[in-house]
């Protein structure tokens, strides 16, 4: 599991058996610890399903494990995805009132993100269905938002257009770097092994270097005096964004 969406789609995928009682994920090892009753391969055909690359690495007898504290968990995120939701709107403002499809791409990187952090915070306690549809509906509506990202970075490839302004990609890229620094520094704080908590750590240091190129691009862009840089980091970004829409689709089958 390397992102959020993938932890979900195990989540939705095991609630309907009864057997199952609790999940641990840790996320950085690609391990999943399931605590059930009965037999595990129901479990195991389950996940399968799911096309991660699973193995069964063993199973025992064990304890239920206490639990953490979810409300602070909960409060965390929703600062998280308050901060990733205020960036989407800034930088896709600012991304076209600078011509730059850089901070367009990362706008949609940052949506991405928030879209993942609301299936969290939202789905909890809801009925598959309505998990399905939502994560349907949020996963077509960023892929539109790429694909019309993508198709304007091949207009501006194949056509005439101006320099994206790099002053406002830099000043924007680097108020956004803040706030994934300080949406990083809440996670670890909390200091949790709950798997939604490292993956929004992942998610989060992910972000920091899509920040990071588009830092980098606004520089060339001011060193080479060309468009080139913004929409090469623009069209990576929106691959990345393209990959989100695909996985949060995965959790609506």
């Amino acid at each position: 599991m390397d992102c959020p969406s993938e932890e979900q789609m195990i989540r939705m995928k095991l609630e309907p058996l009864s057997q199952v009682k609790h999940l641990e994920f840790d996320i950085p090892a690609r391990k999943l610890e399931v605590f059930h009753q009965d037999e595990v391969l129901p479990i195991q055909n389950a996940i399968s399903e799911l096309n991660l690359n699973d193995q069964l690495q063993s199973t025992t007898e064990a304890e239920m494990p206490i639990a953490e504290d979810e409300t602070k968990h909960k409060k965390i995120l929703w600062w998280v995805l308050g901060i990733n939701f205020g960036f989407f709107v800034a930088e896709m403002t600012t991304g076209w009132i600078s011509r730059s499809m850089g901070l367009i791409a990362d706008s949609l990187d940052m949506l991405a993100d928030s879209i993942v952090y609301g299936l969290s915070l939202f789905a909890v306690g809801a009925a598959i269905s309505r998990k399905k549809k939502v994560a349907k509906i949020s996963g077509y509506f960023q892929m539109a938002l790429a694909l019309l990202g993508f198709s304007e970075v091949l207009r501006r490839f194949f056509t005439q257009s101006e320099t994206p302004l790099f002053q406002w990609m830099i000043i924007v890229s680097l108020l956004a770097l803040a706030g994934n620094l300080i949406s990083l520094w809440l996670i670890n704080k909390a200091k949790s092994k709950e798997a939604h908590m490292q993956a929004s750590a992942i998610f989060t240091s992910n972000d920091i270097i899509v920040n990071a190129g588009v830092i980098l691009a606004g520089v060339l862009v001011y060193w080479l005096e060309s468009k080139w840089p913004d929409l090469i980091v623009g069209g990576i970004v929106f691959a990345f964004v393209m990959r989100g829409a695909i996985r949060i689709l995965r959790l609506a089958k």
